[in-house]
């Protein structure tokens, strides 16, 4: 077998906030990240993805090209992000035109094993684990299933409504 069938993992051309760590292995390139972020190991960023200050990505997640992700965030274990979705019947073989964005709010914690489809995901949501996010999400809150559905609000929202 030769040599150049084989690519190299790692750390290419990243911009970083202060106090930034990651774990490696990790392949992360082309990205970008607030202060105080965490990234575990066996982690995949591809090119062009933010990552607000304070955000913290764990083990064996991807984040894929089009994805920004706000601030105070929680990526669980292996949840994976998706950009193609396979609107002419199979991948887009790398025709970005194909490809659409998602767009995560601050304060959004997204538990283990989810997916998660091109959306728009508002502040202050809580995602369960193991859940296909397929739709926007607009209203604040606790969402989960396949396809996710909304819940319940998150307590600090039923503390403010009674202030």
């Amino acid at each position: 077998m030769e040599k150049d069938c084989f690519l190299q993992a790692g750390v290419k051309n990243i911009r970083t906030g202060e106090n930034f760590k990651a774990v490696m292995p990790s392949n992360l390139y082309d990205c970008s990240f607030g202060d105080d972020c965490f990234v575990g190991p066996f982690v995949e960023i591809q090119k062009g993805v933010s990552i607000g200050s304070r955000t913290r990505i764990q083990s064996h997640s991807f984040i894929c090209e089009l994805v920004a992700i706000g601030e105070d965030c929680f990526i669980g274990h292996g949840v994976m992000f998706i950009n193609d979705t396979f609107q002419t019947g199979g991948p887009a073989h790398g025709d970005r035109a194909l490809w659409k964005e998602t767009h995560v709010g601050s304060h959004v914690s997204i538990g283990s094993n989810s997916t998660i489809l091109p959306v728009s995901i508002c502040d202050h949501v809580v995602i369960g684990a193991g859940s296909v996010v397929v739709h926007d999400i607009t209203k604040p809150g606790i969402y989960a299933g396949n396809p996710a559905r909304f819940l319940r609000e998150l307590p600090q929202q039923k503390d403010r409504k009674q202030v």
